[in-house]
This record gives structure tokens, C-alpha cells and sequence, in this order.
């Protein structure tokens, strides 16, 4: 097992799992914009710990005030997804 593969295991075995963070947020020079910002990384649902320290985080550093935040995760581990080609097109 590789170092890097090692590294993993705990995170794996605690039931982490990948979570995507959109984060809508007003401009802090013009309010009435909004900006995307996405986020990532290892979390355990359905608390999202890092999520919620990176929130506050957030909320008192920084200017941009939250609009929105739509959180998905993932499984590490997974049976593999496919699905058939309807249609194929080619440019040039």
C-alpha cells in the first residue's frame, strides 16, 4: 500500500465523504450581484463539521454576506455509473 493510499484509510473507515459546497454570496462593493464560490473537501455528514467551521469562518472574516449555500457528498467508495449514448456529435 502506497503512502498515499495509507493516508486515506482512516478517512475512508470514519465515514468521511467528498462534499461540494456552492456558496452564493452578495458583492461587498454591489450588494445587489452575486457571486459563486465552490468549495471542497473530505466531511462527515450530515453535521458537515469542516463545512460549518469554514461557514463561520466566512461569516467573520470576510465581506461578501451569504445568500445561499447547496451542500452534495459523495461516497468514496462506490459501484461505477454509466449510461448509454443517445446521440454523438462531431465539430470540424
Amino acid at each position: 500500500m502506497t503512502r498515499r493510499h495509507r493516508r486515506f484509510v482512516p478517512i475512508l473507515a470514519d465515514g468521511y465523504r467528498l462534499a461540494t459546497a456552492e456558496i452564493l454570496y452578495r458583492m461587498p462593493d454591489h450588494p445587489v450581484l452575486l457571486q459563486s464560490f465552490v468549495w471542497q473537501d473530505y466531511d462527515l455528514p450530515p453535521e458537515f463539521p469542516a463545512l460549518t467551521k469554514f461557514l463561520v469562518f466566512w461569516q467573520k472574516n470576510l465581506d461578501g454576506k451569504l445568500y445561499s449555500v447547496r451542500v452534495t457528498s459523495a461516497s468514496l467508495i462506490g459501484p461505477g455509473r454509466y449510461g448509454a449514448v443517445a446521440h454523438s456529435f462531431s465539430l470540424h
